[in-house]
């Protein structure tokens, strides 16, 4: 589905550049769930990135389903990311005016869906995720797991093929970083959905299938 060949990411600060990832290679399945490990600045988080094509590498080539995908206009981009590709951060990047169903029908809206075919892919999805009756609460009216599910909801409401997820149970305690990790691995079995996770967190990445730690920009050893 994803694959990356030497991969390298550089950035200028203060006229000096900063070489982040430095050749990486790698590829997602189908059905693939892929543990990112690395001390914090290692490049995880701008992997990521790249894999969503959120950001360009500075060298190298990211394929979508054999597809290059480097060298496509934004539009195009913005196209591939909205019907394809889900994204889920440690900070939940919710609309705290608009309540969980209104968070959740924003990609759908921006593909143009209607407002009742969205409503109802949202709600579909709401539920799916255990927030079948919390989807009217604003979203500061929900504990912090509850907006993680609503993240996940917005994430999923396209039926992507491939999940991005960035420290997902970050800012979550234990009990509600296990749930969450229970839902992602739940939506994983029943949708064949790939999943992409950067995370501290050794108890979730011992869960997922395949782990690969990042060390000064390279991928140091992969299981």
């Amino acid at each position: 589905m994803l694959v990356l060949e030497n991969i390298q990411k550089s950035f200028t600060h203060n006229g000096n550049i900063i070489d982040v990832l430095r050749g990486i290679d790698l590829s997602v399945k189908q059905g693939d769930t892929l543990a990112l490990l690395g001390t914090s600045g290692v490049g995880k988080s701008t992997l990521l990135n790249v894999m969503g094509t959120l950001e360009p590498p500075t060298t190298g080539r990211v394929l979508f389903e054999g597809r290059v995908v480097s060298g496509l206009t934004e539009a195009s981009l913005c196209r591939l990311r909205n019907r394809d590709i889900g994204f889920v951060f440690q900070f939940h990047h919710l609309l705290p005016e608009f309540d969980a169903v209104e968070n959740t029908i924003m990609p759908a809206l921006i593909a143009r869906h209607s407002r009742k075919e969205a409503l109802r892919k949202a709600e579909g999805i709401l539920t799916k995720v255990g927030l079948g009756r919390r989807m009217k609460h604003r979203i500061g009216e929900l504990s912090g797991g509850e907006q993680q599910r609503v993240a996940i909801a917005r994430a999923l409401i396209m039926k992507p093929r491939l999940l991005l997820a960035d420290e997902p149970t970050g800012n979550l305690d234990r009990v509600t970083g296990e749930e969450i990790v229970d839902l992602l691995l739940w939506l994983n079995r029943e949708e064949g959905l790939a999943m992409v996770v950067a995370t501290h967190n050794e108890r979730l990445a011992d869960r997922l299938a395949r782990r690969m730690e990042i060390v000064d920009g390279r991928i140091q050893s992969q299981e």
